[in-house]
């Protein structure tokens, strides 16, 4: 009798263990839960200080947009592309834009993102510069000078294809890689020769110190800006990611006619004069598209161009980070 009166307390025993456990599992799952729904409310954007999804910002078109399902939206600033990947990368944004190149090295550096759209050509947008009184006069005289640019940007390629052009190697020049902010300090003190940058930075060296562009991307570069989603966000939200590109089209067809407009509104965004904005949005390509196998072709031919100057460490498939049916269509046209 005693050991069956203890049989049975141990079991009573045993039975309310099993029940905290499983109330303490539900707990876990309840607060996993929880936690996916308060991540999956709030929609993070990493921008820059240029372009229609700034504007975007500064109207609140996608805050309207998303408000009603329940979503807010968390904007970041970043100096440049690829430190905007890298928030990509390590999970702190879900979306954002780009140049060309930064792309390229995050996923070359492994992470995991997809290509959602891009906004047409504007070679004109980025430039190499020298001072008002340099006496280079074209990029071949870039032989041995000191040139400034921000690593795994987009105006890394511009630079790669200009001095090919001039029968130059990058070995043939001194990089000096340092972020915007960083590299017009340098420009200004003349501790660098010429500077490689992008809008609405080149406006303001043009307009600010009479910089003087020795090459832009025009008849070298596309240029496109691309816009980009951590893989895992675009496919849990695939609605989310369309509700941005419908704004960013809607926004676009209202800034080409509207260019007044879109510099009064973006220059107190970027810190910059109506007129320097004004400059940078009129080089600005509007008019958001998908990615076509075309665009993403043009993206593998400088991811190959990168890995041969062995600025990334291994080869990568564009294929890999497009969405499905254009990394199909990709490959149907020999893309890769």
């Amino acid at each position: 009798m005693n050991d069956l009166t203890s049989l049975r307390g141990a079991r009573r025993t045993w039975l309310r263990i099993a029940a905290a456990a499983t109330a303490a599992l539900g707990l876990l799952a309840s607060t996993a839960t929880l936690a996916q729904t308060k991540e999956a409310a709030v929609l993070r954007i990493g921008y820059q200080k240029y372009g229609t999804l700034t504007l975007l910002k500064a109207r609140g078109d996608l805050e309207k947009r998303l408000a009603p399902q329940g979503i807010t939206v968390k904007w970041t600033e970043f100096p440049a592309g690829p430190q905007l990947l890298e928030g990509l990368n390590v999970g702190s944004i879900d979306f954002g834009t780009v140049g060309e190149a930064p792309p390229i090295f995050a996923q070359a550096a492994g992470a995991d993102l997809v290509y959602v759209a891009h906004q047409p050509p504007a070679p004109a947008a980025e430039a190499i510069v020298v001072p008002a009184g340099s006496p280079l006069g074209s990029v071949a005289a870039l032989k041995g000078k000191r040139v400034a640019l921000n690593k795994g940007s987009n105006v890394h390629y511009l630079l790669v294809k200009a001095l090919e052009r001039a029968g130059l190697r990058l070995a043939d020049i001194q990089p000096v890689y340092l972020p915007p902010a960083d590299a017009r300090a340098a420009f200004e003190r003349g501790s660098v020769d010429a500077w490689v940058i992008w809008d609405p930075f080149l406006a303001a060296a043009e307009q600010q110190l009479g910089a003087r562009v020795l090459a832009d991307g025009r008849g070298l570069v596309a240029n496109h800006q691309f816009y980009l989603a951590a893989r895992r966000y675009a496919e849990q939200q695939p609605a989310v990611i369309r509700a941005v590109v419908e704004e960013l089209a809607r926004l676009d067809a209202w800034s080409q006619q509207h260019p007044a407009e879109v510099a009064q509104v973006l220059a107190p965004q970027i810190g910059l004069d109506v007129a320097i904005t004004r400059r940078a949005a009129d080089r600005f390509a509007y008019g958001i598209q998908p990615i076509s196998p075309q665009v993403a072709a043009e993206q593998q031919k400088i991811a190959d161009v990168f890995h041969q100057l062995k600025l990334i460490p291994k080869a990568i498939r564009i294929a890999d980070a497009l969405p499905a049916a254009t990394a199909t269509a990709a490959s149907a046209r020999g893309g890769q």
